[in-house]
Formats: structure tokens, C-alpha cells, sequence
């Protein structure tokens, strides 16, 4: 399997079926596959070079999950309404406004059109298509309902979306705000404590316990501002890799964020979500069991309810009912317990837990509300208290001196 993320540009020279000589660009993953795609069009390529980019021309845009969401969407429409496949991605791709989209649509539908199936072809694109993705649409190809299938791919794939933007939009507003309040703050520190430092020395008495901390406090920033803000970018970098290359780092940080007094019970109800979406879309595909739980172990999100997934498949495995296997875990709510014990008496285990993530994204969003609103009013009284604390650290002095006279 190939792992290039993105089609590139490539410029190429040779001869045509009557030896004629031709020249143009083509889009494709590698050279290789490049060569390989001119000679299915009957060109004999004699050079193939990369095109090569502009020194400072503007960067490409990058393939975002939402892009995939749109495509998915658009695909599964214009198939359910009888265009072929290889026309779809034509039509999908002239919509999209995402050049670099737009290059990866149109060289899935190169490989399409020379004969391979859509799942190997989305395969050679994991950054883009995972696993599940593939299987899924694998899945609707072997039982020749594709156009069913990119129907509930799509339809994952935009509540998916949706659960992530909530998830964003409770982080978002409170750490731009934070971050605004810290850059104003140290610049108060350095650019304007200092003024009134140099103004008080020629009042000759003493100052507020509060001015000489908050003077004391600006001396430290003009001295270390730039170690200070280098380490805030380092630790934030560090943090960064450590979240993606230390797997006990990173369960760390998911108990963590489990267990914060806030965003714990948001953070929940979005992985049960997330795991009852999941789970039901692979199940209702058709996927076995065990498999839809391998997949749906790999899209929880969370480290600490991807191990407990994949123990609840090795016990589905010895034969153990998923109500069972899901309840011993402890982690689960019994909301999903009792629709899953629901779900497998009556042989609509997919409906249940379709029913299950769509209370938990209700939930999820209704929780992000009320937090926004609570936080709102919070983060504007500490904007204040760190703001107005230095205005008046600093008008203190002038307010006692005027007593004083």
C-alpha cells in the first residue's frame, strides 16, 4: 500500500501512439505513477520531471477532515442519482474550491478510471481515507451498494465533524481570551510600568506594598521577556510531540482530561458518542462484529476508551454477549448498556446505538451552550482583575500623594 499523503505536479515530454512528440502535466502521488498513467493514455514518456514550485508563491492549502466530509457527501449524492462514478468525481471535483482537493479527487479518479476499485484507490491516501473509511467502502463495492454505503460514510463523517467543532468551540473562546489577556498583560509589564517607575522615584516617599510587587514583577519581565516567551512556544511544542510520539504521556493526558471538574463530562458524552456512531455505522455495513469494534477502537479518541473497546471485542471473541462485555468495563453509561440489551434481543443493534449517539451529540452540544455562557462572564472578570490590578498598582501611589497633600 501507498502512503503518499497528496498528488503532486509533474511535467512531462514524449510521444504519442502516431510518434508524434507531446508535452503537459499530469497529477499523481509519484513518478512512477505518473509514467504509468501517460502510458495507459498511450504516450510513451521519455521525461518526467516534478514541476517545480515557485520560491515564494503561496502555499498549498491543506486537506482538512471537513473536506473529505464535503466530498464524501457530494460523491454519495451524485451516485445515488445515477451518474457513474468516474463522471461523479468529475462533476465533484469542478465544486471544489480546495485546489489541493481538488488534485487528490482528480487523481483518485485517474486510478478509478484505469480500472482499480474505489477502496484500493482511497487506501493509497491514509492521512486521508483511514481504515474504517476503506472498509466501508470496500464493503459497499463487494455487495454492489456503493452508492448506499457513501450515503452512511458521509453521514458519519458529518457527525463526526460536527461532535469535533462543538469539542473546538468549547476550547476555542476561553483560551483566545486567556491568551489576549496575557498578551496584554505583559505588555502593560514591559511598556507602560516602567513610565510610571520612572515617575515615582521623584516623589521621594514610600510605595504601596502592591506597586513595588507589581514594579518588581515588570523588572523581571523586561530582563527575561524573550526566555520566558521562547519557553511558552517550547513547552507548547514539547507538549505537542510528546501528545503524539508517548503513548504514556498521552493516556495521561486523556485520564486527565476525563477527570477535569469541567470538560471532564463533556469530554465523556462525546467519546460515547463517538463510540455509538461508529459501531453503528460498521454494523449496519455489514461489518462483523469484531471487526467494527477493532475500527471503532481506533476513531474513540481517547486512549483510555480505545483499550476498553478493544477489550470488549477480545471478549466478544470468547463468546461473550457486547451487553456484557461493554458493562464490565465499567466505563460506559448504562443509557448505552440498556439500549444495547435492547439492541441484541431484537436484532437492531444498529438502531439502538444510532439513537444512543444522537442523545450523546445532543448532549454533548447542549453541555458546550451552557458552558460558553457560564465561562463567558468568568473569563472577562479575570481579563479585569489582571487588567485593572495593574492600573491600579499604579494609580495607588498618585492617589495616596494627593491625600497626603
Amino acid at each position: 500500500m501507498a502512503t503518499t499523503a497528496t498528488s503532486e505536479l509533474f511535467i512531462w515530454s514524449g510521444t504519442d501512439k502516431n510518434g508524434r512528440q507531446t508535452k503537459g502535466e499530469i497529477n499523481a502521488p509519484s513518478q512512477a505513477m505518473a509514467r504509468a498513467q501517460l502510458r495507459q493514455k498511450g504516450i510513451n514518456p521519455r521525461s518526467v520531471r516534478r514541476k517545480p514550485k515557485p520560491l515564494f508563491g503561496p502555499r498549498k492549502k491543506p486537506i482538512k477532515p471537513a473536506d473529505i466530509a464535503i466530498f464524501t457527501r457530494q460523491l454519495a449524492t451524485m451516485m445515488k442519482a445515477g451518474v457513474p462514478l468516474v463522471q461523479s468525481f468529475d462533476i465533484v471535483a469542478d465544486g471544489l474550491e480546495n485546489p489541493s482537493m481538488r488534485d487528490l479527487v482528480n487523481t483518485i479518479k485517474n486510478d478509478v478510471a484505469a480500472g482499480s476499485g474505489l477502496a484500493p484507490s482511497l487506501e493509497k491516501y491514509p492521512r486521508h481515507f483511514d481504515e474504517l473509511f476503506c472498509s466501508l467502502v470496500g464493503a459497499g463495492e463487494s455487495a454492489g451498494t456503493l452508492e448506499v454505503m457513501l450515503d452512511r460514510v458521509a453521514t458519519y463523517k458529518e457527525k463526526t465533524e460536527q461532535l469535533k467543532a462543538k469539542i473546538k468551540k468549547a476550547l476555542t473562546y476561553p483560551t483566545a481570551v486567556i491568551v489576549v489577556a496575557l498578551v496584554v498583560t505583559g505588555i502593560l509589564l514591559v511598556k507602560v510600568v516602567p513610565q510610571f517607575a520612572s515617575t515615582f522615584q521623584s516623589f521621594g516617599a514610600d510605595l504601596p506594598a502592591f506597586t513595588l510587587w507589581v514594579m518588581g514583577l515588570s523588572e523581571f519581565m523586561q530582563a527575561w521577556w524573550f526566555i520566558i516567551l521562547v519557553s511558552i512556544v517550547g513547552t507548547v511544542y514539547l507538549f505537542k510531540e510528546l501528545r503524539v510520539r508517548s503513548q504514556a504521556f498521552g493516556e495521561a493526558i486523556d485520564k486527565t482530561l476525563l477527570k477535569a471538574p469541567i470538560f471532564g463530562g463533556i469530554v465523556h458524552d462525546a467519546v460515547v458518542a463517538r463510540f455509538s456512531r461508529t459501531l453503528a455505522t460498521t454494523f449496519n455495513a455489514g461489518v462483523p462484529l469484531v471487526e467494527a469494534l477493532e475500527s471503532t477502537a481506533g476513531a474513540a479518541g481517547n486512549s483510555v476508551y480505545s483499550k476498553a473497546i478493544l477489550q470488549i471485542r477480545d471478549d466478544v471473541t470468547t463468546g461473550s454477549s457486547l451487553y456484557q462485555s461493554v458493562k464490565s468495563t465499567g466505563l460506559f453509561p448504562n443509557m448505552l448498556l440498556q439500549m444495547i440489551s435492547i439492541g441484541e434481543e431484537s436484532g437492531q443493534l444498529d438502531e439502538m446505538l444510532d439513537k444512543v449517539a444522537n442523545h450523546y451529540e445532543e448532549a454533548v452540544d447542549n453541555a458546550v451552550d451552557s458552558l460558553s455562557s457560564l465561562m463567558e462572564p468568568m473569563i472577562m472578570s479575570i481579563l479585569g482583575v489582571l487588567v485593572g490590578g495593574l492600573m491600579v498598582a499604579m494609580y495607588l501611589p498618585i492617589f495616596m500623594l494627593g491625600s497626603v497633600i
